[in-house]
């Protein structure tokens, strides 16, 4: 049955969700990430220079002490919804948004860190 699964369909996507509590992420076998927002500590955009034919954007959350964190494709189910809740951090960075949608290359782009 294993075998099966590691041929997944193009349509099956990670999904993102979130409440006032943490935000999660579950990928197609089920495995999940997740997050707390009071752990919070930074949000990024990581780039790759796979795409098109493979996902090449994922915003990356990391927690306080950068040693835990969700990594959320672009594609996943969710993530829509996922950005506007971002954008609403104070001092979320929006043209970082832009830049990390603008590149093709391999690139981190910084868009919050939480104030010290």
């Amino acid at each position: 049955m294993a075998f099966i699964n590691t041929f997944r369909r193009r349509d099956e996507a990670d999904t993102v969700t979130f409440d006032d509590m943490r935000v999660v992420r579950t990928r197609p076998d089920g495995v999940a990430e997740s997050l707390k927002w009071d752990d919070l500590g930074e949000v990024g955009i990581l780039t790759t220079e796979e795409g098109p034919g493979k996902e090449d954007f994922f915003f990356v959350l990391l927690s306080l002490d950068g040693k835990r964190g969700c990594a959320i494709p672009q594609g996943a189910a969710g993530a829509d919804k996922l950005l506007a809740r971002l954008q609403l951090l104070p001092g979320f960075d929006h043209a970082k948004v832009a830049a990390a949608s603008a590149s093709a290359g391999n690139a981190r782009f910084v868009c919050w860190k939480r104030p010290r």
